[in-house]
């Protein structure tokens, strides 16, 4: 369903908008290719090789490039718009979606092309890194947030560093692999305690904001899949694996009452944050389901794919209607 409409992820922007084309957009790279990852762990549950999830890799690739060459030209023509978006206290969390997004596709590619694989997570670690330091040298430097400007998308930046070993473990990078998911665990519980003290204390997320909920999934069951990784010579699934995957559920039940409140909202680009967190907790329950032979959680990763293409597709042909109706890449 995504293959016969990549454009409608990555448009061509006229010259008049690259100025407003926003770093958010690589929110659906990452939806995308966790979607692809998520068709490739079905695909192994079922004992099938690679098929549909090499066509989503081939699509999640072309528009990951695309991204990329027009946030190039926005930078090139309008090195300012750039820099606002870097100091803005939101979109500044959001730069760090182009490491990730290399790190999923490296992730992808590691089955078929394992060279090439190294080469992307390479790259994108080191991205990742320097990302990571900057977002975070930025919060603690001179500038002043206040309690509107957290939001789960804080989670980006800095917890994300625990898709590293997810790749990084299976290339033999043990060591970096085990650096980058404590820093990235480490972060993901002093961010989760800032977020919900703003949540529950301090005035209700911004609409557009508000999607990033979702994001609260994504930390628990990435580390799950990379804690499995980082434990491969061991066997069977321990307590803190369990842990992990049962937080990630724990966070998916939450987010599931606040859903109907969140899909009232008006369209937004943010609405991408509900398809990678959705398609890390599908990884992880077909991983657990291979780790611990258990056939429930199989049937939890069927459900809870069947639940994500309904949203890949659904954002796909939203976000192709806002692009028709000209509702992106305007100034704000």
């Amino acid at each position: 369903m995504i293959s016969s409409s990549p454009t409608a992820s990555a448009p061509a922007v006229p010259h008049a908008r690259l100025e407003h084309f926003p770093i958010t957009f690589f929110a659906t790279t990452m939806g995308l290719g966790g979607f692809t990852l998520a068709v490739h762990a079905a695909e192994r549950a079922l004992g099938r090789g690679p098929g549909l999830s090499h066509l989503l890799l081939a699509v999640t690739v072309a528009v990951f490039a695309s991204l990329i060459a027009l946030y190039a030209a926005k930078a090139l023509r309008h090195p300012a718009a750039v820099r606002a978006e870097w100091q803005h206290p939101v979109r500044l969390a959001f730069f760090p979606t182009v490491s990730v997004s290399m790190l999923l596709l490296a992730t992808a590619l590691l089955g078929d092309w394992r060279r090439l694989a190294l080469g992307v997570w390479a790259l994108g670690t080191l991205l990742q890194g320097a990302l990571t330091l900057a977002v975070i040298s930025g919060w603690i430097g001179t500038r002043a947030f206040q309690h509107g400007h957290l939001s789960p998308a804080w989670f980006i930046p800095a917890v994300g560093n625990v898709i590293v070993p997810v790749a990084g473990a299976p290339l033999g990078y043990m060591d970096l692999s085990w650096l980058f998911f404590s820093g990235g665990l480490l972060f993901w519980l002093v961010l989760l305690t800032l977020v919900f003290n703003r949540l529950v204390f301090h005035d209700p997320l911004p609409g557009r904001l508000q999607p990033t909920l979702v994001i609260l999934i994504a930390p628990p069951a990435v580390a799950y899949v990379a804690w499995l990784r980082l434990m491969a010579p061991a066997t069977g699934v321990d307590a803190f694996g369990h842990i992990l995957l049962s937080l990630g559920y724990v966070f998916a039940a939450i987010v599931a009452l606040q859903a109907p409140r969140i899909l009232r909202l008006p369209f937004a680009m943010s609405f991408w944050a509900l398809s990678f967190p959705l398609a890390a907790l599908t990884i992880a329950s077909f991983a657990h389901g291979a780790a611990a032979g258990s056939a429930a959680h199989q049937r939890i990763g069927f459900a809870l794919l069947a639940l994500l293409a309904v949203v890949i597709a659904g954002l796909v042909g939203r976000t192709a209607l806002a692009i028709a109706r000209g509702e992106i890449c305007r100034p704000e």
